[in-house]
Protein backbone atom coordinates (compact mmCIF):
# COMPACT_ATOMS: atom_id res chain seq x y z
CA UNK A 1 0.00 0.00 0.00
CA UNK A 2 1.78 3.39 -1.03
CA UNK A 3 1.48 6.50 1.10
CA UNK A 4 -0.96 9.38 -0.65
CA UNK A 5 -1.23 12.97 0.18
CA UNK A 6 -4.43 13.55 1.83
CA UNK A 7 -7.45 14.90 -0.46
CA UNK A 8 -9.86 17.84 0.18
CA UNK A 9 -12.10 19.32 -0.61
CA UNK A 10 -11.99 22.98 0.25
CA UNK A 11 -8.65 25.16 0.26
CA UNK A 12 -6.42 25.27 2.65
CA UNK A 13 -5.24 28.03 3.39
CA UNK A 14 -5.96 31.23 5.84
CA UNK A 15 -5.20 33.76 4.03
CA UNK A 16 -4.76 34.46 0.15
CA UNK A 17 -1.26 35.33 -0.16
CA UNK A 18 -0.68 31.35 1.40
CA UNK A 19 -2.75 29.97 -1.60
CA UNK A 20 -1.52 27.06 -3.71
CA UNK A 21 -2.46 26.10 -7.30
CA UNK A 22 -3.85 22.92 -5.90
CA UNK A 23 -5.94 25.35 -3.43
CA UNK A 24 -6.67 27.26 -6.34
CA UNK A 25 -7.94 24.03 -8.44
CA UNK A 26 -10.18 22.93 -5.90
CA UNK A 27 -11.85 26.86 -5.85
CA UNK A 28 -12.13 26.59 -9.60
CA UNK A 29 -13.59 23.15 -9.49
CA UNK A 30 -16.56 24.45 -6.66
CA UNK A 31 -17.17 27.76 -8.52
CA UNK A 32 -17.67 25.52 -12.29
CA UNK A 33 -19.90 22.96 -9.98
CA UNK A 34 -21.50 26.02 -8.41
CA UNK A 35 -22.07 28.34 -12.01
CA UNK A 36 -23.80 25.37 -13.57
CA UNK A 37 -27.32 26.22 -10.84
CA UNK A 38 -27.20 30.21 -11.80
CA UNK A 39 -30.01 29.86 -14.17
CA UNK A 40 -32.25 27.96 -11.31
CA UNK A 41 -31.07 30.59 -9.03
CA UNK A 42 -31.87 33.49 -11.11
CA UNK A 43 -35.42 32.44 -11.96
CA UNK A 44 -36.30 31.46 -8.27
CA UNK A 45 -35.90 35.22 -7.83
CA UNK A 46 -37.63 36.42 -10.99
CA UNK A 47 -40.76 34.19 -9.14
CA UNK A 48 -40.53 36.09 -6.53
CA UNK A 49 -42.40 38.90 -8.43
CA UNK A 50 -45.34 36.65 -8.46
CA UNK A 51 -48.32 38.32 -7.37
CA UNK A 52 -46.03 41.30 -6.48
CA UNK A 53 -48.79 43.95 -8.06
CA UNK A 54 -47.37 47.45 -6.76
CA UNK A 55 -50.49 49.07 -8.12
CA UNK A 56 -50.13 48.28 -11.56
CA UNK A 57 -52.52 46.19 -13.45
CA UNK A 58 -50.11 42.95 -13.62
CA UNK A 59 -48.24 42.11 -11.06
CA UNK A 60 -44.20 42.06 -11.74
CA UNK A 61 -44.13 38.51 -13.34
CA UNK A 62 -46.63 38.82 -15.56
CA UNK A 63 -45.33 41.75 -16.83
CA UNK A 64 -42.14 40.14 -17.27
CA UNK A 65 -43.52 37.54 -19.27
CA UNK A 66 -45.48 39.64 -20.99
CA UNK A 67 -41.85 42.09 -22.04
CA UNK A 68 -40.28 38.50 -23.16
CA UNK A 69 -43.17 37.24 -25.02
CA UNK A 70 -43.87 40.20 -27.05
CA UNK A 71 -40.15 40.66 -28.08
CA UNK A 72 -40.37 36.70 -28.40
CA UNK A 73 -42.98 36.88 -30.69
CA UNK A 74 -41.17 39.79 -32.55
CA UNK A 75 -37.97 37.20 -33.82
CA UNK A 76 -35.96 39.15 -31.24
CA UNK A 77 -32.64 36.55 -30.61
CA UNK A 78 -32.89 34.65 -27.61
CA UNK A 79 -30.22 36.95 -25.74
CA UNK A 80 -32.80 40.10 -26.24
CA UNK A 81 -35.78 37.53 -25.11
CA UNK A 82 -33.69 36.90 -22.06
CA UNK A 83 -32.88 40.47 -20.91
CA UNK A 84 -36.68 41.24 -21.41
CA UNK A 85 -37.84 38.91 -19.45
CA UNK A 86 -35.02 39.78 -16.76
CA UNK A 87 -35.31 43.62 -17.02
CA UNK A 88 -36.90 44.22 -13.89
CA UNK A 89 -36.00 41.29 -11.88
CA UNK A 90 -34.36 44.45 -9.55
CA UNK A 91 -37.35 44.92 -8.39
CA UNK A 92 -37.38 42.97 -4.83
CA UNK A 93 -33.84 44.01 -4.29
CA UNK A 94 -33.49 47.26 -5.71
CA UNK A 95 -36.37 49.46 -5.09
CA UNK A 96 -34.46 52.58 -5.82
CA UNK A 97 -32.17 51.53 -8.67
CA UNK A 98 -33.33 47.88 -10.36
CA UNK A 99 -32.17 48.70 -13.25
CA UNK A 100 -29.03 48.20 -12.51
CA UNK A 101 -29.33 45.11 -10.57
CA UNK A 102 -30.54 43.45 -13.30
CA UNK A 103 -28.07 44.67 -15.75
CA UNK A 104 -25.12 43.33 -13.58
CA UNK A 105 -26.47 40.00 -13.44
CA UNK A 106 -27.07 40.44 -17.28
CA UNK A 107 -23.58 41.84 -18.54
CA UNK A 108 -21.32 38.44 -18.52
CA UNK A 109 -23.88 36.55 -20.57
CA UNK A 110 -25.09 39.62 -23.44
CA UNK A 111 -23.83 42.15 -25.86
CA UNK A 112 -23.07 45.38 -24.65
CA UNK A 113 -26.34 46.93 -26.21
CA UNK A 114 -28.23 44.64 -24.04
CA UNK A 115 -26.66 45.40 -21.46
CA UNK A 116 -27.14 49.30 -21.38
CA UNK A 117 -30.68 48.64 -22.67
CA UNK A 118 -31.11 46.71 -19.07
CA UNK A 119 -29.00 49.34 -17.25
CA UNK A 120 -30.91 52.49 -18.62
CA UNK A 121 -34.38 51.25 -19.36
CA UNK A 122 -35.62 53.01 -16.56
CA UNK A 123 -34.99 56.36 -17.52
CA UNK A 124 -36.32 55.63 -21.28
CA UNK A 125 -39.49 54.24 -19.61
CA UNK A 126 -39.62 57.24 -17.57
CA UNK A 127 -41.09 59.55 -20.96
CA UNK A 128 -44.46 57.16 -20.48
CA UNK A 129 -45.11 58.37 -16.83
CA UNK A 130 -42.89 60.98 -15.32
CA UNK A 131 -44.44 64.04 -15.59
CA UNK A 132 -47.69 62.16 -14.08
CA UNK A 133 -45.27 62.30 -10.83
CA UNK A 134 -44.00 65.67 -11.40
CA UNK A 135 -40.67 64.67 -12.92
CA UNK A 136 -38.41 65.51 -16.16
CA UNK A 137 -40.10 62.74 -18.55
CA UNK A 138 -37.63 63.95 -21.32
CA UNK A 139 -34.40 62.74 -18.73
CA UNK A 140 -34.04 60.04 -21.52
CA UNK A 141 -32.71 63.16 -23.55
CA UNK A 142 -29.64 63.18 -21.57
CA UNK A 143 -28.17 59.89 -23.64
CA UNK A 144 -29.58 61.33 -27.14
CA UNK A 145 -27.03 60.72 -29.30
CA UNK A 146 -25.33 57.29 -27.24
CA UNK A 147 -25.33 54.55 -30.02
CA UNK A 148 -27.80 52.49 -28.28
CA UNK A 149 -30.43 55.57 -28.13
CA UNK A 150 -32.65 54.07 -30.46
CA UNK A 151 -32.70 50.37 -29.24
CA UNK A 152 -33.07 51.41 -25.97
CA UNK A 153 -36.15 53.39 -26.91
CA UNK A 154 -37.65 50.95 -29.07
CA UNK A 155 -36.87 48.23 -26.43
CA UNK A 156 -39.58 50.37 -24.01
CA UNK A 157 -42.23 51.71 -26.78
CA UNK A 158 -42.39 48.08 -28.21
CA UNK A 159 -42.38 45.58 -25.25
CA UNK A 160 -42.16 47.42 -21.98
CA UNK A 161 -44.22 50.20 -21.30
CA UNK A 162 -47.51 48.02 -23.67
CA UNK A 163 -46.66 44.44 -21.20
CA UNK A 164 -49.59 45.52 -19.01
CA UNK A 165 -52.68 44.21 -20.29
CA UNK A 166 -54.09 41.74 -18.05
CA UNK A 167 -55.57 40.07 -21.21
CA UNK A 168 -52.64 39.58 -22.83
CA UNK A 169 -52.02 35.62 -23.66
CA UNK A 170 -48.13 35.97 -22.31
CA UNK A 171 -45.80 32.60 -22.80
CA UNK A 172 -45.70 30.78 -19.26
CA UNK A 173 -42.70 31.04 -17.57
CA UNK A 174 -41.28 27.55 -18.54
CA UNK A 175 -41.37 27.90 -22.17
CA UNK A 176 -38.63 30.73 -21.00
CA UNK A 177 -36.62 28.58 -18.88
CA UNK A 178 -34.50 26.54 -21.41
CA UNK A 179 -33.32 30.29 -22.82
CA UNK A 180 -32.44 31.40 -19.97
CA UNK A 181 -29.93 28.46 -19.14
CA UNK A 182 -28.48 28.66 -22.98
CA UNK A 183 -27.92 32.24 -22.15
CA UNK A 184 -26.20 32.06 -18.81
CA UNK A 185 -24.32 28.81 -20.04
CA UNK A 186 -21.89 30.91 -22.24
CA UNK A 187 -20.12 33.81 -20.29
CA UNK A 188 -18.92 36.09 -22.53
CA UNK A 189 -17.48 39.08 -20.61
CA UNK A 190 -16.52 37.83 -17.24
CA UNK A 191 -13.09 38.06 -15.70
CA UNK A 192 -13.87 35.43 -14.18
CA UNK A 193 -14.62 32.78 -16.63
CA UNK A 194 -11.75 33.18 -18.41
CA UNK A 195 -9.50 32.93 -14.96
CA UNK A 196 -11.21 29.52 -13.95
CA UNK A 197 -10.87 28.25 -17.22
CA UNK A 198 -7.36 29.01 -17.66
CA UNK A 199 -6.42 28.02 -13.90
CA UNK A 200 -8.26 24.78 -14.76
CA UNK A 201 -6.16 24.10 -18.02
CA UNK A 202 -3.01 24.58 -16.17
CA UNK A 203 -3.88 22.30 -13.26
CA UNK A 204 -5.44 19.61 -15.48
Amino acid sequence: MTDQAPTHDHAQFTAMTEGTQGDWAIIAGHFRDFSKGLPERVLAHLKLLDGDYGGFPVDRLEHSLQTATRAHRDGRGEDYVVMALLHDIGDTLGSFNHPEIAAAMLRPFVSEELHWIANTHGVFQGYYYFHHLGMDRDLRENYRGHPHFEACAEFCEKYDQSAFDPGYESAKLDFFVPMVQRVFARPINSIYAKAVGEGAKEAA
